[in-house]
């Protein structure tokens, strides 16, 4: 469990204020996503907030982390729906009896804060390897999620850069040039979307991960691939939102790693 709890008077928020304000920030009922992932609330508590916890994932095994952390709302990217989820019983019951038992509220959100320009996952990690003059592209769902510049820059620099952020060495696929023009940066699963990319003038592309057959297509349409790991370049997300949320409503909040390799 990492992050960063700042030392605040004994406060308690409101969760419907919080989740009026994410709503809101987020524009989490204008972006589309994929059916039945629920953004937004996905499970409420008794009404108040007195810590933030943000993770990735929403599961058991983070729920357990959020509670031994005392946090009374869980902040994640990756929601508890994706599908139709019934029936609940076994380790889907435990996970609900626990959310409940200890009062824990969860809040999604997923492509609207992959998308935000500022608090989103590809601005966050945009910003933190000093990419400038962004604009969106790379469509998904009806809108814009991911983010591009020219900037010229040597894939070795990138490379660099990539690991000194992420704290891992990512994965390349040389498909292009040494010097990189055309820079991409699309959080998550987004490697099965060359083609998008290409059409965009990107030759760089900085995701999380992608399909085997992704990368012959990269050498064939020139493009150098960076898969830094779906988990580790969508953790930038939560924390600037719980961060965010901390400075607004005046509540500590922590990171809860619970990295999946992947």
């Amino acid at each position: 469990m990492t992050g960063r709890a700042p030392l605040l008077p004994d406060m308690k928020a409101s969760l419907a204020a919080i989740v009026q304000y994410c709503d809101g920030t987020l524009r989490t009922k204008d972006i589309g996503d994929y059916p039945n992932i629920a953004n937004g609330l996905q499970v409420e508590n008794r009404g108040s907030v007195s810590r933030i916890a943000a993770t990735v994932d929403a599961s058991l095994a983070t729920v357990k982390l959020a509670i031994e952390a005392k946090a009374d709302l869980l902040i994640v990217h990756h929601g508890l729906f994706w599908s139709p989820s019934h029936p609940w019983v076994g380790k889907k019951y435990e996970l609900i009896r626990l959310l409940i038992e200890n009062d824990l509220a969860v809040y999604s959100s997923h492509l609207p804060l992959d998308a935000h320009p500022k608090l989103g996952n590809n601005a966050q990690l945009a910003a933190a390897l000093g990419l400038k003059k962004l604009t969106p592209f790379f469509p998904s769902h009806g809108g814009l999620i991911g983010l591009k510049t020219r900037q010229r820059i040597s894939r070795t620099e990138l490379a660099r850069r990539l690991e000194r952020v992420l704290g891992s060495k990512a994965l390349l696929i040389p498909g292009g040039g040494e010097i990189c023009e055309g820079i991409g940066v699309v959080t998550g699963g987004a490697g099965d979307g060359l083609k998008e990319c290409a059409e965009a003038g990107v030759d760089t592309l900085i995701t999380g991960e992608g399909p085997h057959w992704s990368y012959a297509m990269a050498e064939e349409l020139g493009i150098n691939v960076f898969h830094g790991g779906h988990y580790l370049t969508e953790t930038f997300g939560v924390k600037a939102l719980a961060a965010e949320l901390a400075r607004k409503f005046k509540v500590p909040w922590v990171f809860l790693d619970h990295p999946t390799g992947l």
